[in-house]
């Protein structure tokens, strides 16, 4: 016979007070009272019949008992919480909720997703944006181990150099970094686009995004071998999507990753004015729990899909 448990709330109530170690912040997570969650650790203590958390003037700790037992507690949840989600993901249609950057959501994955749409008609995709879904300079505070944790999400699609612990990264494919333009600025009336010198005579598009990795405007003129054009000058933007409709209209010459212009060059709103690329260290890579129960035939199938896109786009290049 299996033992009876304490009120699930009061497990769930202690397990937040001691992973943030704060009553406080724990009853911000849980949206109640601190007097609530003060209430609900002196159930559970007076159910169990020993003490588990000691209360000091300005911090509280954990006991023996309680320090033991919260790995277990975590784990728990986690169980239930997977649990769930493989009730409501086991309907008559499957379903995959994916995050990646705004740029490579709409320049690389949107325009082509139709075809898996109709290879895959079972399958419904939920496409997030998030602008933070790049590997920043500065160091995070929070994993991606977390974050898959903490969020209902199957797949993330990141820019960076694939280093997040706990979780399967497969990479995508290798990227480059070449100027691009609009075709009219290669006709221009007073300085056509001919050589990279010609650089000195238009405006040059940032694109501001703080990420790891970043193309550099110094890096590619230093291989051109050119000099006297000042790369601190020119237009500015904080995403790389602005960037490119700037250089789509004909406002000048943008250094961004060959792969988000694919379909811009293709309809001829962009085109690449010099054949000098320089390779970047940073690449996108598909981030998955290592751990999934639910979903994952659909899962497999669109990261299969994906992989076999970017082939193709390495065969077209």
């Amino acid at each position: 016979m299996s033992q009876r448990l304490p009120p699930l709330n009061a497990l769930r109530t202690f397990e937040a007070v001691a992973r943030l170690n704060s009553f406080t912040r724990a009853a911000d997570e849980l949206h109640v009272t601190r007097a609530a969650v003060s209430h609900q650790i002196k159930n559970l203590e007076e159910y169990l019949g020993f003490t588990l958390i000691e209360r000091h003037s300005r911090s509280i700790s954990l006991t023996n008992a309680a320090e033991v037992a919260l790995p277990k507690l975590r784990e728990g949840f986690n169980n239930l919480s997977d649990a769930v989600h493989l009730m409501q993901t086991q309907g008559s249609f499957e379903n995959i909720n994916v995050w990646m950057a705004p740029s490579f959501a709409s320049k690389w994955l949107v325009p082509r997703l139709n075809k898996f749409s109709k290879l895959y008609p079972g399958i419904d995709m939920r496409i997030s944006g998030d602008a933070k879904l790049v590997d920043t300079v500065q160091e995070e505070r929070r994993s991606m181990e977390d974050l898959f944790r903490s969020s209902d999400v199957d797949l993330i699609i990141r820019f960076g150099r694939g280093n997040h612990p706990g979780c399967k990264v497969t990479k995508l494919f290798s990227v480059e970094a070449v100027p691009l333009c609009s075709p009219k600025l290669l006709v221009d009336s007073e300085y056509p686009l001919d050589k990279p010198e010609d650089l000195q005579f238009h405006t040059l598009l940032h694109d501001d995004t703080d990420y790891e990795g970043h193309p550099s405007w110094e890096k590619w003129l230093k291989k051109a071998n050119v000099a006297g054009v000042d790369t601190q000058r020119g237009l500015h933007f904080n995403h790389v999507s602005l960037a490119m409709e700037a250089a789509i209209d004909a406002q000048g010459v943008l250094l961004s990753i060959k792969a988000l212009a694919k379909y811009d060059i293709k309809s001829k709103r962009l085109c690449i004015p010099f054949n000098m690329s320089i390779p970047l260290d940073a690449t996108y890579y598909i981030i998955q729990p290592e751990a999934v129960d639910s979903n994952r035939h659909a899962i497999d199938l669109f990261v299969e899909w994906l992989i076999e896109e970017a082939r193709l786009d390495t065969l077209d290049a």
